[in-house]
């Protein structure tokens, strides 16, 4: 059984017929060339495919992307403004927060959603207090991040890489 969807892309209105069993990272990939989003594990366990939908962090390889008809979905290309990329993105380049890049566009979604969630004061399994700011400190920002796997390792420079942008954003 195929359906017709519709998507809002990086900002771009796109409109693919999937079969109803094809995942929204497959109908990115494959059906639309976005492949900033990769196929990790398949599973909704490394975090690879995070992409912003709708505003929020999520993993895309598991959802049905006709349950996601009429979505805004941001991927890591989307969030540069021409050539000027996005303060995560422009953090990762200068804090070397990246090797082999596979993760790194996952990564970078992950941490735009992240630093979002603790603007609007949604506290973590670490946060010191479950009212008010929260103190984007590296046991949070790791705690935070931590559906992201890095298989090279570069999680030292990835959470400092994180913890410029929130500071910048705090004004600290």
């Amino acid at each position: 059984m195929t359906e017709l969807i519709s998507l809002r892309v990086n900002g771009e209105d796109r409109s693919i017929i999937v079969d109803t069993r094809t995942t929204l990272l497959d109908a990115l990939r494959d059906r639309l060339g976005v492949t900033s989003p990769k196929k990790g594990c398949d599973h909704g366990q490394c975090g690879a495919c995070t992409v912003l939908l709708d505003g929020r962090r999520a993993i895309i390889c598991l959802a049905f992307a006709v349950a996601h008809d009429g979505a805004e979905i941001t991927t890591a290309e989307g969030l540069a403004e021409g050539d000027a990329l996005h303060p995560i993105q422009q953090a990762f380049v200068e804090m070397d927060a990246l090797q082999c890049g596979y993760c790194t566009p996952g990564q970078v979604c992950s941490a735009v959603g992240m630093l979002a969630e603790a603007e609007r004061g949604i506290p973590s399994h670490v946060s010191d207090d479950l009212i008010g700011p929260i103190e984007l400190n590296d046991d949070e920002i790791r705690e935070r991040m931590s559906g992201n796997l890095c298989r090279c390792g570069a999680y030292v420079n990835i959470v400092a890489a994180i913890r410029r942008v929130a500071g910048a954003e705090s004004g600290s």
